[in-house]
């Protein structure tokens, strides 16, 4: 066995050097990442930056721990130091040499001192209050300024990616919002007249709002990464920006529609002008025809025809008056309403029109019918017949005399189609009538 001392056997002169070169290449894989952080922007601009909320108290401690990393990391230089100048004393170390290497390089050696201020807000190696100086080892030592190390370097890289993330695309969408804002004011989008001037208004304090925040605390738009341990494992938390973003994009589309109607304002109004008109005509006929079927018709009910759309004509004369003076904004719902409402009053006139002349189309219908029967028994020879003649001539009388009876004529009408069928000898039934009627029509 070996010679052994407080820390266990004493290391061979091979262990030493092996464990000196392990140790070299840790401090300079250290020092290089020290001087990387020292220099990381994200960590310059924490310096100088007027921190608030979670990311001042994080900051706080990060920078604890930063001061203490360096701290342990001139320990660990020192110790490193002297422990090359006891090895270099002699080409083949001493066994006292070998014992005080081998205390140095395992046992806890290593003395920090830090004053409170350097060490009240870094997290300790064992959870507790820090204390104003701490022994370790060389090995314990460095995985304490890994630990630490990695949290600062995690708290600097999520502070940097949100500031280098969120504020350049506030700031473009805020361009956005602003060339937003000059053209919805050139079409009388204005807050307090248009509810998208009003979404205009609660997006810029909405930005400005946040534009502030990022700035002051970027850990409060941070959402880590689950189950990653990787310094800076993350992004950054755009939901706010994101739904301002829509609702952007949807007054822009307002606007836009805005600015269609201010290009075909006039086309619009001349077709409503067409619509509102025609409808206007079919109402007039329409009550020139009720008259007509009135003075025409008897013992039928003829509905009465309601008057012109007045508050349509009114209501397109101000959109007229909205496009004179520019007031678009208003211009746009009033004329998708009207442009409905104008289709809807042009069918109710002519159902209006249809329903007035519907006795006329039946009187009409039953004339021609009567004449067709007639043609058709003048072909087949029955012209003559007298009881025919005079159940036509009572048929026409009643459909040529005003008014017309239409009920009444309707039945002389199937009386003489009865006549007709029993005079032919056929055995069909004439609709309305319990005898025969013929289905071949008049021109058989």
């Amino acid at each position: 066995m070996g010679d052994t001392g407080p820390t266990g056997p004493v290391m061979d002169r091979d262990e030493v050097d092996r464990a000196l070169a392990r140790l070299g290449a840790e401090h300079e894989a250290i020092e290089t990442s020290l001087l990387a952080l020292q220099d990381h922007a994200g960590r310059r601009l924490l310096e100088g930056a007027e921190l608030t909320g979670v990311t001042a108290e994080r900051w706080s401690a990060a920078e604890a721990s930063i001061t203490l990393l360096w701290t342990y990391f001139d320990a660990y230089t020192g110790a490193l130091r002297t422990a090359r100048e006891i090895r270099s004393r002699r080409r083949w170390s001493s066994r006292e040499d070998l014992v005080e290497l081998t205390e140095l390089l395992r046992g806890e050696a290593v003395t920090v001192a830090g004053s409170a201020a350097a060490t009240a807000n870094a997290p300790t190696l064992h959870g507790g209050p820090g204390r104003l100086s701490e022994r370790y080892s060389l090995v314990t030592l460095v995985e304490r300024m890994n630990q630490l190390y990695a949290t600062s370097l995690d708290m600097v890289v999520a502070a940097d990616a949100v500031w280098s993330a969120l504020p350049a695309r506030i700031d473009l969408l805020a361009a956005e919002l602003g060339r937003t804002r000059k053209l919805a004011r050139s079409v009388g989008v204005r807050p307090g007249e248009h509810p998208a001037g009003d979404d205009l208004e609660r997006i810029t304090r909405t930005l400005t709002r946040l534009r502030e925040q990022v700035i002051s605390d970027p850990l409060a738009f941070w959402t880590p990464a689950q189950g990653s341990s990787a310094p800076g494992g993350g992004r950054p938390d755009t939901t706010v920006y994101d739904r301002e973003a829509r609702a952007l994009e949807e007054v822009r589309r307002e606007i836009d529609a805005v600015l269609a109607v201010r290009q075909d304002a006039e086309q619009r109004i001349v077709r409503l002008r067409d619509v509102l008109s025609r409808a206007d005509r079919t109402l007039a006929e329409a009550r020139t025809a009720r008259g007509e079927v009135l003075a025409k018709i008897a013992a039928t009910e003829v509905p009465v025809v309601g008057g012109p759309p007045i508050v349509l004509q009114e209501q397109l004369a101000a959109a007229a008056e909205y496009r004179r003076h520019a007031q678009w904004h208003r211009l746009s719902p009033l004329l998708e309403s009207l442009e409905e409402k104008a289709e809807d009053e042009l069918l109710r006139a002519r159902e209006s029109l249809t329903a007035v002349t519907a006795p006329l189309a039946v009187r009409a219908e039953l004339r021609g019918r009567l004449d067709a029967y007639k043609a058709k028994m003048a072909r087949l020879g029955h012209a003559e017949d007298p009881e025919l003649a005079e159940k036509y001539e009572k048929a026409r009388r009643m459909l040529w005399s005003a008014p017309c009876d239409l009920r009444v004529a309707e039945q002389a009408v199937l009386r003489y189609q009865h006549a007709a069928a029993e005079l032919l000898g056929t055995a069909r039934r004439v609709p309305g009538q319990g005898g025969p009627v013929d289905r071949t029509g008049p021109g058989a």
